[in-house]
């Protein structure tokens, strides 16, 4: 029951926040701090599930899904926080100057961690070892192309 409720304050604090983040942008250092936190919070959780998939930590079916539900749910975020004039921080430019490839790119994510979500909800061992390398791959191929090394 606690991780329905953790779910469900997550996705409402989601989408309070998605719909105003993007008005609160005063400053484009603003949207950079913004959008690096939320890949920030989304890598911790990703790499917790990483440890467990790669034997490194225990298998613990809420854990796993919890920190998948974290992941699925900051995904929508950062999006916003990449409008005109907020160039900087990790991006590279291509951010902007192939911006659909860009937003292909993040809908791919999403996808991938969404699939990685509903495997994780499943409890089901190889569903989310083969779904982790999904999204682990959807996220890499991102960063290739969009992001400073």
């Amino acid at each position: 029951m606690k991780l329905k409720h953790l779910v469900l304050a997550t996705l409402a604090s989601t989408l309070l926040l998605s719909g105003i983040a993007y008005a609160q942008f005063k400053k484009p250092e603003d949207a950079i701090k913004y959008r690096q936190s939320a890949f920030t919070v989304m890598a911790n959780s990703f790499g917790k599930i990483g440890a467990v998939v790669k034997g490194e930590a225990p298998f613990n079916k809420d854990e796993v899904a919890k920190n998948a539900a974290v992941v699925a749910t900051i995904s929508t975020l950062p999006w916003q926080a990449f409008g005109p004039g907020t160039e900087g921080g990790n991006a590279l430019s291509g951010v902007w100057s192939d911006n659909a490839k860009f937003k292909s790119a993040a809908e791919k994510m999403q996808v991938a961690v969404a699939n990685l979500n509903t495997a994780a909800q499943s409890g089901d061992q190889e569903a989310i070892k083969k779904a982790f390398g999904a999204a682990g791959a959807s996220c890499k191929g991102c960063h290739d192309d969009f992001k400073k090394k």
